[in-house]
């Protein structure tokens, strides 16, 4: 099974104004809520990819409790812990400008980490781990790398996704697949990157430091796969984009999708930028069908 963790989920509310106004009362044109978090969108897509997936994390109050409903009855399976405070909610305005406005998410105790942690040790070697995201400020700074330590004693792969200090400090345990955007790449290596060739030096680095599998996505110029075999460049279908939230898990989901089911590489990160582009061009995050009908617009060159 593929199991994904969200320390900080969140209920998203976007909200559509015609053309909002500071200091004023704004009608609303339309709005929806959806369970947001990175964890929670690898699962969502890899159950629409009909991947067994359980989504872990902390949830509280009646905020929670529409998050864990939201996935069961899309057919995700949880095993969220229950938190005191309520979980967060963030505030997408789409007007004019799009603006946002994140929560800040409930406390994290000790006890809570540690039930964390029992569920963590029943992982096998035939299992899939993702940690997405970032934790609160209650939780140690490298709580991923602790859980990769409980996860090396099992043999479970793990998929990092998250950004700076916290993700340097999963590269010694070996993470199976990591992926930064090229700007993280620059931030977190505190390096001037200018062009692909840089791009692909400072990725090598990751490698270098431990990670197995490196993806670096770069918007419209396509992204990045280093490996074992060598160093692959895919180029990104066309489209009309809609959605800048939910585009990199959904990579990774697509990615994991196609990996669990058949092994190779090369081919789940095809189905990766398939399914992370259908999601840029969809409201929510993508289906399959959409994912798949994108396929024969990726094109993946070795030039390395």
């Amino acid at each position: 099974m593929i199991y994904t963790v969200t320390f900080n989920p969140a209920i998203d509310y976007i909200v559509n104004v015609e053309d909002f106004k500071t200091g004023e009362v704004n009608r609303v044109r339309s709005d929806i809520k959806y369970p947001g978090g990175k964890g929670i969108n690898v699962s969502r897509v890899l159950n629409n990819f009909d991947v067994d997936t359980k989504a872990l994390g902390f949830i509280g109050g009646f905020t929670g409790e529409f998050i864990k409903n939201y996935l069961e009855n899309e057919g995700v399976k949880t095993d969220f812990i229950a938190v005191k405070e309520d979980t967060r909610i963030n505030v997408k305005l789409k007007s004019n400008k799009e603006t946002e406005i994140n929560g800040y998410g409930p406390t994290i105790t000790e006890e809570n980490l540690n039930s964390l942690f029992n569920k963590i040790e029943k992982l096998s070697s035939d299992d899939i781990l993702v940690l997405a995201g970032n934790a609160q400020k209650s939780v140690p700074r490298d709580i991923y790398a602790q859980i990769q330590n409980i996860c090396v004693q099992n043999n479970v792969r793990v998929v990092v996704d998250t950004t700076g200090e916290a993700l340097l400090n999963t590269l010694k345990n070996k993470p199976f697949l990591i992926k930064p955007n090229n700007h993280e790449l620059s931030e977190m290596l505190n390096v001037d990157i200018g062009n692909i060739g840089d791009t692909i030096y400072y990725a090598k680095k990751l490698v270098d430091m431990g990670a197995q599998n490196v993806i670096i996505s770069m918007a419209g110029d396509g992204a990045l796969l280093i490996c074992d075999e060598g160093v692959y460049k895919a180029s990104t279908p066309k489209g009309e984009v809609k959605n800048s939230v939910g585009a990199g898990d959904s990579l990774i989901a697509g990615f994991l999708a196609s990996y669990y089911k058949e092994g190779d590489i090369l081919r789940a990160f095809k189905l990766g930028i398939a399914t992370g582009s259908a999601t840029a061009f969809s409201v929510d995050l993508c289906k399959k069908e959409h994912a798949m009908s994108l396929l024969n617009q990726v094109d993946i060159k070795k030039i390395s």
